[in-house]
C-alpha cells in the first residue's frame, strides 16, 4: 500500500510539474500572443469602465477582483450569455483553458463571453501571484477572455457569486474540481452547470451555448 501511495504521489507530482511548465513556444509566438491578450485587455478595460452599477438579484450584482483589470464587473455582460468557468494552471485539466479560448473565438461575436476564475482551492494548483497566473495564462494558452483574480470558489468563503450559484441551483452549482463550468443566459440567470471533467467542446456544452445565444 506504502509503494501505491508513493507511486501514485509522484505521478501527481510529474502531473503537476508539467502543467507548470506549461507549453513551449518560440519567441514569436510569445511575442504574437502577448501583443494579443494586452490588446484585449485593453478592451475589457474600456468595457469594465463603461459597466452600468451592479445591480438586481441575478449575476449583475456581482463583481470579481481583476487579474488584469482592476475588477470584473458582471454588469458589462448584460445582455450576453457568459461563462463562468474557476481555473488553475497546475491541474491535469489545465489543457481545457484551450478549448475555452477556442470557444471564445468561435461564438464571442454572437455575444457570447467566458470569464476565468483562477483558484487554488483545489490542491493549490493555481500559481500564487496575479503576475505569475497572468505569464502562464498568456505564454501556454493565450487566454483573451477576461479573467478575474485568485478567488475562492468553495465554502463559506467563496465569493459571493458562488455562493449565490449554490442557492440558484443546488449542489450543480458548487464546484468540486478546478474548470468546473456555469452557464448564463442573456438576462443574467444562471442556466447550467457542467463537472469539471467536461469539455469545453463536448456536444452538450457546445449545444447549450447554441440554444442560449440564439434567444
Amino acid at each position: 500500500m506504502q509503494r501505491i501511495t508513493a507511486i501514485l504521489a509522484a505521478g501527481i507530482a510529474a502531473l503537476a510539474a508539467g502543467c507548470e511548465r506549461g507549453q513551449a513556444v518560440s519567441a514569436e509566438e510569445a511575442d504574437a500572443r502577448a501583443e494579443a491578450v494586452a490588446q484585449a485587455v485593453a478592451v475589457h478595460q474600456a468595457r469594465f469602465d463603461a459597466a452600468p452599477e451592479p445591480s438586481g438579484d441575478g449575476a449583475y450584482q456581482f463583481v470579481f477582483e481583476g487579474l488584469s483589470t482592476p475588477t470584473v464587473p458582471m454588469s458589462a455582460f448584460q445582455g450576453e450569455v457568459v461563462m463562468v468557468v474557476n481555473t488553475a494552471s497546475r491541474c491535469g485539466l489545465t489543457g481545457q483553458y484551450e478549448g475555452l479560448q477556442a470557444l471564445y473565438e468561435e461564438f464571442g461575436g454572437q455575444g457570447f463571453a467566458i470569464v476565468g476564475v483562477p483558484s487554488g482551492d483545489f490542491m493549490g494548483q493555481e500559481l500564487a501571484t496575479a503576475e505569475e497566473i497572468r505569464e502562464f495564462c498568456t505564454m501556454n494558452f493565450g487566454v483573451t477572455f477576461p479573467m478575474a483574480g485568485r478567488t475562492r470558489v468553495t465554502g463559506n468563503e467563496a465569493h459571493p457569486f458562488y455562493r449565490w450559484a449554490r442557492d440558484e441551483i443546488g449542489d450543480d452549482a458548487i464546484p468540486r474540481w478546478n474548470f468546473h463550468k456555469l452557464l448564463l443566459n442573456r438576462e443574467g440567470e444562471l442556466i447550467g452547470a457542467f463537472g469539471s471533467r467536461t469539455e469545453p467542446d463536448a456536444p452538450e456544452v457546445r449545444a447549450a451555448i447554441e440554444a442560449a445565444v440564439r434567444s
